[in-house]
């Protein structure tokens, strides 16, 4: 499972038009998903994330995590977080989860957040579909996360 985390102080997804997820101060997640995830495998990065001492203290210093600041979450499904672009120039995703697999990985992951922070906190895309995602990155902070260095 790979996480690309973005701390931001707005982020939003649109499907068609209409938003389907956003949140306020907090984090984009950017979330891919392998053929090797488990559903204990996003209870382990979820808590990961969760715990991020990424935000300003009253000192100015990066050790707030979520929770501290009541933060919330966007998630959206980025099976191109797979791509392999080692070869020629047309990336291969071959890396990433069939849907079968991935879209309960998804939403496990996304009721692990809701589970967190409350379902008013968080925002989700739509799996599959063609998303536009706005954002405004804070800092900018953005995190690469990988469950395989992070896990083993």
């Amino acid at each position: 499972m790979r996480a690309l985390i973005q701390r931001v102080s707005q982020a939003s997804c649109v499907v068609d038009g209409e938003v389907t997820g956003s949140c306020g101060k907090g984090f984009l997640v950017l979330l891919g998903i392998g053929p090797d995830d488990s559903p204990e495998l996003c209870a382990k990065l979820w808590g990961k994330i969760a715990r991020l001492r990424v935000f300003d203290d009253a000192a100015g210093k990066m050790n707030l995590a979520l929770a501290d600041v009541d933060g919330g979450v966007l998630v959206v499904s980025q099976f191109t977080l797979y791509a392999d672009a080692r070869h020629g120039n047309r990336p291969g995703f071959t890396g990433a989860a069939k849907p079968a697999q991935a879209i309960p990985l998804y939403e496990r992951f996304c009721a692990l957040a809701e589970e967190t922070l409350g379902p008013e906190r968080v925002g989700r895309g739509i799996f599959g579909a063609d998303m536009k995602v706005s954002l405004t990155n804070d800092g900018p902070v953005t995190l690469w996360l990988d469950s395989d260095e992070l896990f083993g």
